[in-house]
């Protein structure tokens, strides 16, 4: 905790920023994150609030986290804001050729639709950053970003991961440390795309299975299901490196 502490610290001073922004989803890794930038920057956390057609319960807990660690939350409702970009977004889409338009596909087009959240939620963080002379403390874990289990230029485009050398375990032994809610630390993960949506359902697999992967190798898992995060570590490759330059 205190090396994580010392090395925001660290990365605040040589971006000669004052403080930190983060974005309070009612989950544990936000929960962590935003207690960790406190003890960091006391007094210089914005902890952010952001509705936008998620369930009610998450912004109920993200208050409860706001409250126990007496970080004053910024509220800012997105969900008109989102309504209009898709609708003008959809409209653009229907101006496109028959041979451009997207197919009825209702998977492709929820994934699509639910990326627009956490985006605009990114947007919304670093104009606040940005105001602030603040840095944007992002939340994803170790778990999650082999796997590039998070939307990228939305929860992936962030300043700061304090947390991206811990696997989901350790950020919960660590929200224990660090006196996180037991609600929260007990709540089934959700990135927020959609209301009932919960991490393991979409991934497939459950965090313990990832972390038995990461931990163990192949052998620590099914051939299977070895296989499968293979493909998926390979095939989100491009959320963790810089976009491709053709060869000089």
């Amino acid at each position: 905790m205190n090396e994580i502490v010392s090395w925001l610290r660290q990365r605040a001073t040589a971006a000669n920023a004052r403080g930190f922004v983060v974005g309070l989803s009612g989950g544990i890794d936000s929960a962590v994150v935003a207690r960790l930038c406190q003890l960091a920057a006391p007094g210089h956390v914005a902890a952010v609030i952001m509705p936008c057609g998620t369930d009610p319960q998450d912004e109920a807990d993200a208050i409860l986290v706001a409250d126990t660690f007496d970080i004053p939350p910024v509220r800012i409702d997105l969900e008109s804001a989102c309504d209009a970009l898709v609708s003008e977004a959809r409209v653009g889409l229907d101006g496109l050729t028959s041979q451009m338009r997207p197919r009825g596909d209702e998977d492709r087009n929820r994934i699509a639709l639910a990326n627009v959240r956490p985006r605009l939620r990114m947007t919304v963080l670093y104009f606040l950053a940005n105001s602030l002379d603040y840095l944007v403390a992002g939340t994803g874990n170790r778990s999650e970003l082999t796997i590039g289990y998070f939307t990228k230029h939305g929860d992936g485009g962030v300043d700061v991961l304090p947390l991206g050398h811990l696997l989901k375990s350790e950020v919960r032994t660590l929200a224990k440390q660090l006196g996180v809610p037991q609600a929260i630390i007990d709540k089934a993960p959700s990135a927020g795309l959609w209301q009932g949506q919960t991490d393991e359902a979409e991934m497939g697999f459950t965090y313990a299975d990832l972390e038995r992967y990461l931990t163990y190798g192949p052998e620590g898992v099914s051939p299977a299901l070895a296989l499968r995060l293979e493909r998926i570590i390979r095939s989100t490759e491009h959320k963790r490196t810089l976009p491709p330059t053709p060869e000089s």
